[in-house]
Order: structure tokens, then C-alpha cells, then sequence
């Protein structure tokens, strides 16, 4: 086999490489650091490392031929490679390079983040194995010697009676009753549509829909709708023109007409202690619209904790140098492009509709996408320095724990996504998603957090629902969840000693 023939092309700096030699019979590597976040290894394997490997892949090779004269099995591996020149060698190759590969890592402390560009430079008969092998690695990174007490501010929480009075007319809504009117449609109202798009004198295929309920104002269906509705009244219709954001004809003209079928006006209860006594268990209104303000308020400290969470990781970032990996940033920077159009091709509009609403150019969408997922990339690097140092562990329960809550955000059954995670090997990454979690947990934990006010924000003993709980309670609760734990384990063993006394 010649050389050369596994090389990919790779990013090398104009500065001198860094070069360290480390022998460990009877492998040899030297490492060429390329970058802090990419390595050049060189390998070189005795021939008496690769005599076993080649004497496994004549014996297999001589298990699937068949040669006059000779048992199967048992074919000579002079005349294999007479035969079959090189294929013994091509065999040996593959099954020793991954393993010395591993090897060299491990010799040199490398932890790899990519599949490595690999190129074998020296392959003789009776000669020894060398190649070569580049891969993006984990970046060193140099935390201070103390993480503790880090400083950030966030945002008051801050509950106005505004907040309120939508949550409340959004509960409204929803008791609300829909009564036929005789007049011309208005925003607000309710109508019953039908829609049809027409191209060149011919429909457009999916651009037909009848008998649709849609309330005019909403926007968010199909430009020019709620202009052409404005002023209809039942039994009348219009046409315009507009862009379909969808199908094959995305972003050209078409006409579209509308024929409204009724005009509904939607009729709202009054805001008193019969409309709290039917859409909640409360017995008066005063009292539904305290309960709408305190869960308001726990809303504004989930998202105030979130904040503190990225304004202490931010601060720590500020104090930090981490070196990327651009391959990894690339690769993120598309997977996050391609996520956010088919979020947007969900919900039927364009990348550049989007950004016209946003008031944003594509060089600004695209600078602020780099921009987030630069600080992604760097934020993962920094959180498993800390549980590296910190040895943060994961333990079955969490691992469960975080697949189930995974699985439960995308909608499906926890089991199909646990299965799926078992079978596709995404347990590491699970697995580090946790360590990553408590990391940062750790970190904002022991920072000083303050909002606006200048007050301390309560972090540790947030709940899950937004509450702020007591430590002596939490104490309390941890300790009977301990007892129990202890109690289960206790009743389990003789059953296990019962299990194993059966199966002697």
C-alpha cells in the first residue's frame, strides 16, 4: 500500500510548531501542536507490533477463499499475497491503526473532539508502520485558582399591573362565546373564511382552504388578509395579491381571494366573582387576580435565575481565555442556521421575512449567530473544566432523571427516548450534559448575584416552580428523601439474597 492515500486537507498556522517527543516502547508518537485546539500526531509501530495483526488477517483471509490444492483454512499466506497482493496488509492496517491511534492519544494526554484526518506515511514489507493523524483536541483551559465569589446583576423582578391585566384578559378569553353580527367585519372580530390562491389563471396546489375561523388582526397567516377583510361583511368577498411563504412558489405573486361566510363578535363575561368561581377555585375576583400576580412573579424569578445564571457564566468567560476549535464552530454555526429555517418553515414564513420583521439584515443575523454560538462552544469548554476539577460525578438516578425530563420537552414517551438514547450511543452526551449542569449550579451557587436594586438575588433555594424555599425545610426533605432511600434499599436486599439464593 502506498502512502498518502488517507489524507484530508487540515488548517495549519504560519507560527513555528510546538513539538514534543515521548517513547514508550514499542510505540513511538511525537506530538505537533498546530494549534492550541489542533494536533499533529506521528506514529510509529514495530514491524514485531504488526506481525500479530498480519498473521489474524492471513488466517481470515484464508477462511473466506478457496484455492486448488489447499484445505480451507489453510492457504499459506505466500500464496494469499500472491493471490490476493496487499490485501493481508490492507486487513492489518485497519485493524492496527485505530488501536495505535487510541494509544497515542492517551500516551500524549490529547482528548480528541473529531474523527482525524490520518495519512500513512511508511508501510514496508518488513519495515514499520508510520502515519500521521490530525484532530481538533480539547482545548487546555486556565481556571482561577477560585471561581468563588463572582459578581452580576441582573434585571429586577418586577410584576406591573399591566402584566396582570393581560394574563387576565388572556383567561377571559378563553370563556368568551362568539355571536353572529350584521356588519362589516372589524379587528377584533371573528370570521369564517374561505381562501383560494390562484397562479396565472390556475390554483395553486395546498393554497385552498374552506370554512376556516381566523380573527381579523391576528396577522401571521398570509400577507394582505387582514386589509382585504377590513370593511367585509357576510356574503362578500375580495381578491389581492400577495406571496405564499410555502410550497414551490415561495416568494413569487399570486392572487388570492377571500369569501366571508359569517362575522362573529366575540362577547366577554364580566370580570367579577362569578367569572372567578367558573375559571378558577377561587371564590372572588380579588382573590383569582392575586393568584394570577403570584404566579407572575414566580415566572419573572425563574427567568430572573435563568439570567443569573449567563450573566455569572459570562463573567467568568470575561476573566477566561478559550481557544475554539473553528471546524466544531462551523459545524455548530450550520446546525444552528438549518434549525432556525425549519423552525421558521414550520410556521410558514421565509428566513428573509423574518429577518424584514426583526428590522435585521442577513450580515447581522448571521454576526449575531456566530457570535451566540461562539459563546456556546466556549461556555461547554469552561463548564467541563470546572466539573473535571471539581471530579462532579452523575449518578443513575440523575442520568434517568434527565432523560425523562428530556424526553418529556420534545414530546415523546420517555421509554421510545431512553431506548433511542441506548441505541444510538447518546448516553455520554447526556451524561456530560448533567456534569455541565451541576457545574454551572456550582458556580452561580457561590457568586454574588444582585438585582438592579442592589439587592441579593435567591438562587439556592429556588424551586422548580419558582417558589423560595427554606433551607431548613430543604434540609428537612432531603433527609426523609435519605431515610427513604435507605428504607427501600433495606427492603430490597433480602429479596435480592432470595433472587440469588434461587438462582445457586
Amino acid at each position: 500500500m502506498g502512502a498518502g492515500d488517507r489524507r484530508f486537507e487540515s488548517c495549519r498556522p504560519d507560527a513555528p510548531p510546538d513539538i514534543h517527543l515521548k517513547e514508550n516502547k514499542p510505540v513511538k508518537s511525537a506530538v505537533e501542536t498546530l494549534s492550541p485546539t489542533r494536533a499533529k500526531l506521528t506514529v510509529e509501530v514495530p514491524f514485531e507490533e504488526l506481525k500479530p495483526s498480519l498473521d489474524a488477517a492471513y488466517q481470515k483471509i484464508a477462511q473466506q477463499i478457496n484455492i486448488p490444492g489447499f484445505r480451507k483454512g489453510k492457504v499459506p499466506p505466500q500464496i494469499i499475497e500472491r493471490q490476493f497482493p496487499g490485501a493481508a496488509r490492507e486487513e492489518a492496517l485497519n485493524d492496527i491503526l485505530g488501536s495505535k491511534y487510541v494509544e497515542a492519544l492517551q500516551e500524549n494526554d490529547l482528548v480528541p473532539l473529531a474523527q482525524p484526518d490520518v495519512e500513512v506515511v511508511k508501510y514496508d514489507d518488513e519495515g514499520p508502520l508510520e502515519f500521521t493523524a490530525e484532530v481538533d483536541i480539547k482545548p487546555e483551559i486556565s481556571l482561577p485558582e477560585n471561581t468563588e465569589g463572582l459578581e452580576a446583576s441582573v434585571d429586577d423582578v418586577e410584576v406591573t399591573d399591566e402584566d396582570v391585566t393581560e394574563q387576565v384578559a388572556a383567561l377571559r378569553g378563553r370563556f368568551g362565546t362568539l355571536i353572529d353580527v350584521e356588519r362589516p367585519a372589524q379587528e377584533g372580530d371573528f370570521v369564517v373564511i374561505d381562501l383560494k390562491a390562484v397562479k396565472d389563471g390556475e390554483p395553486v396546489e395546498g393554497g385552498e382552504v374552506t370554512g376556516f375561523s381566523y380573527e381579523v388582526g391576528r396577522g401571521g397567516m398570509i400577507d394582505g388578509l387582514d386589509d382585504a377583510l377590513a370593511g367585509l361583511s357576510a356574503g362578500e368577498d375580495k381578491t389581492f395579491t400577495s406571496q405564499l411563504v410555502n410550497g414551490d412558489l415561495v416568494g413569487e405573486d399570486v392572487e388570492v381571494s377571500v369569501t366571508v361566510h359569517q362575522v362573529q363578535e366575540q362577547e366577554l363575561p364580566d370580570l367579577d366573582d362569578d367569572f372567578a368561581q367558573m375559571a378558577s377555585e377561587f371564590d372572588t375576583f380579588a382573590e383569582l387576580e392575586a393568584d394570577v400576580r403570584e404566579r407572575l412573579q414566580r415566572g419573572k424569578r425563574l427567568e430572573q435565575a435563568a439570567a443569573a445564571r449567563d450573566a455569572v457564566l459570562e463573567a467568568l468567560l470575561d476573566k477566561v481565555e478559550v481557544p475554539l476549535p473553528e471546524n466544531l464552530v462551523t459545524e455548530e454555526l450550520n446546525a444552528r442556521r438549518q434549525s432556525v429555517e425549519q423552525q421558521l418553515a414550520y410556521a410558514g414564513m421565509t428566513l428573509e421575512a423574518y429577518l424584514e420583521d426583526e428590522g435585521q439584515t442577513q450580515e447581522e443575523f448571521e454576526a449575531d449567530l456566530e457570535r451566540r454560538v461562539r459563546d456556546a462552544v466556549a461556555a461547554q469548554f469552561l463548564l467541563d473544566e470546572i466539573a473535571d476539577r471539581s471530579e462532579i460525578g452523575v449518578d443513575q438516578a440523575e442520568l434517568t432523571q434527565h432523560m425523562v425530563r428530556r424526553a418529556q420537552q420534545s414530546g415523546q414517551d420517555p421509554q421510545e427516548f431512553v431506548n433511542h438514547m441506548l441505541e444510538h450511543n447518546h448516553v455520554p452526551e447526556m451524561v456530560q450534559e448533567i456534569r455541565r449542569g451541576k457545574a454551572l449550579a456550582e458556580l452561580v451557587e457561590s457568586a454574588v448575584v444582585k438585582d438592579a436594586s442592589g439587592n441579593p438575588v435567591e438562587l439556592k433555594n429556588l424551586r422548580p416552580d419558582g417558589t423560595i424555599g427554606d433551607p431548613e425545610d430543604e434540609a428537612a426533605e432531603a433527609d426523609e428523601a435519605a431515610e427513604a432511600a435507605e428504607a427501600a434499599e433495606a427492603a430490597e436486599a433480602p429479596a435480592d439474597e432470595a433472587a440469588e439464593s434461587t438462582q445457586d
